[in-house]
């Protein structure tokens, strides 16, 4: 499959690109500057803004399904809105090409698995650090779910750059989940086969180790 991967240049979406490219799909990665993607060089590169509807049109071209792990800075104080307009932007234009599939990237803290991150994450780090943030997903999210696309919207536990394990549980029950840690490797592992798995469609599982 030819998809369009947003966020190819963070830690997830490399190895995204990676496992793509071990699986036979091809990637157009949109970028909003080339020059820090040169050293994918097996993937299309298309450069631009993610929330102009134009330049997603242009990236859009000839693929069959979208992965986005789009990621934005902390911002404790100033409102985020960049996941949420970008979302909006993808949702609109897959719907004009007839593109189906999107797996969609989030985490663990938005929508219902919110209070499941453990002590530190959930008293701490979540309301000092990451609330404006995940206010943003949890728009998102909801852009997502409202499109009638075939999505997947896949919520990791904290991110790590280990090895690959090749086990990932998978629950939409956050009940029994309270905190943990993923390979992005794992979850770049998980991702990709939802491009062609439909196990996982119109649900939002947590991933973890």
């Amino acid at each position: 499959m030819k998809f369009l991967l947003l966020g190819a240049t963070g830690g997830t979406g490399r190895q995204i690109v990676r496992e793509a490219s071990t699986k036979g799909h091809s990637v157009v990665a949109l970028v909003r500057s080339s020059a820090r993607a040169q050293d994918l060089s097996e993937v299309e590169l298309v450069e631009g803004d993610a929330r102009d509807r134009s330049t997603l049109d242009r990236a859009l071209d000839g693929c069959s399904g979208v992965i986005s792990t789009l990621g934005t800075s902390l911002s404790p104080f100033k409102e985020v809105r960049l996941l949420s307009t970008a979302t909006e932007a993808l949702v609109k234009a897959m719907s004009t090409r007839q593109i189906r599939r999107l797996v969609c990237i989030t985490g663990l803290g938005a929508g219902d698995s919110r209070g499941h991150g453990g002590f530190l994450f959930d008293a701490l780090f979540f309301p000092l650090l990451l609330r404006k943030v995940y206010e943003d997903k949890d728009r998102q999210e909801a852009i997502v779910r409202a499109s009638d696309l075939d999505w997947v919207l896949v919520r990791p536990t904290i991110l790590n750059d280990k090895p690959a394990t090749g086990r990932v549980r998978a629950e939409t029950d956050p009940s029994d989940i309270h905190g943990g840690t993923i390979s992005r490797a794992d979850v770049a592992s998980f991702v990709v086969a939802q491009l062609t798995d439909d196990a996982w469609l119109r649900r939002a599982p947590l991933i973890t180790w």
